[in-house]
């Protein structure tokens, strides 16, 4: 179906994109359906083929010369493109470098609290860089750095590995830490917390047990207290 002009909702998101009757160009190069290409031709002639494939002629490059016009319907068109456009901003993350500080000192604890935070970011898909610094003396025993460096590539590597190996720079020690990919990274630790406290949680029908008291001993039976402290005849059994 040959539509003189695109849809309205083709102009409130993305760029605008020409389609059969918008298009301007006197001549224009037409790819198939199928990817193939169909040489140049006038509009005249690439809107009757448009129309007598039942698709849309849209214009994917209007800056070349002549612009280049694709056979393709146009609603199907627009989803690729945000298709793209979406796989394309879960990349950018890639891009982004976060930056963790350490010291030869670290407290173990401090230590465990920038792996989570590189932790986090590498499952973002985002690189880490890890600087470590040196203060005044600290320069005589740089080996103290590298062994807390290496501690710290040891316990992030199911989650990113080195671009290269730790090297001094100045004062610093430096280490550029990339994401593995998501089928050989191991799953956030609070994924894996979320699901044991998921598999953990009563279901929601389970009625909860009333709380059981003890109930308290019965009193024993009193027998009645002679006069006597030890009376002679409690043993003695009288027969009828």
């Amino acid at each position: 179906m040959s539509r003189p002009f695109p849809p309205r909702s083709s102009s409130s998101s993305g760029p605008f994109v020409r389609v059969n009757g918008k298009i301007r160009a006197r001549e224009v190069r037409i790819i198939g359906a199928d990817g193939k290409q169909h040489g140049i031709m006038s509009l005249g002639e690439a809107l009757t083929l448009a129309r007598a494939n039942g698709v849309d002629l849209v214009e994917v490059a209007p800056n070349a010369t002549p612009p280049v016009c694709r056979l393709v319907d146009f609603g199907k068109y627009r989803y690729e493109q945000a298709k793209r456009e979406k796989e394309s901003k879960k990349h950018q993350h890639a891009n982004k470098v976060k930056e963790v500080q350490l010291s030869p000192k670290i407290d173990p604890h401090d230590l465990g609290v920038k792996v989570g935070h590189a932790i986090d970011f590498l499952c973002e898909d985002m690189k880490v860089k890890v600087t470590l610094k040196f203060r005044g003396r600290e320069m005589a025993h740089t080996e103290y750095g590298f062994q807390v460096v290496q501690k710290f590539l040891t316990d992030i590597a199911a989650y990113g590995h080195p671009d290269s190996a730790a090297k001094l720079a100045g004062r610093a020690i430096n280490v550029m830490i990339s994401p593995l990919p998501r089928n050989k990274r191991a799953k956030h630790p609070q994924q894996l917390e979320g699901g044991a406290a998921a598999n953990s949680r009563p279901e929601s029908n389970h009625q909860p047990q009333p709380m059981r008291v003890a109930k308290p001993p019965a009193p024993e039976e009193t027998k009645p207290v002679s006069a006597f402290a030890n009376n002679p005849f409690a043993q003695l059994e009288v027969k009828h």
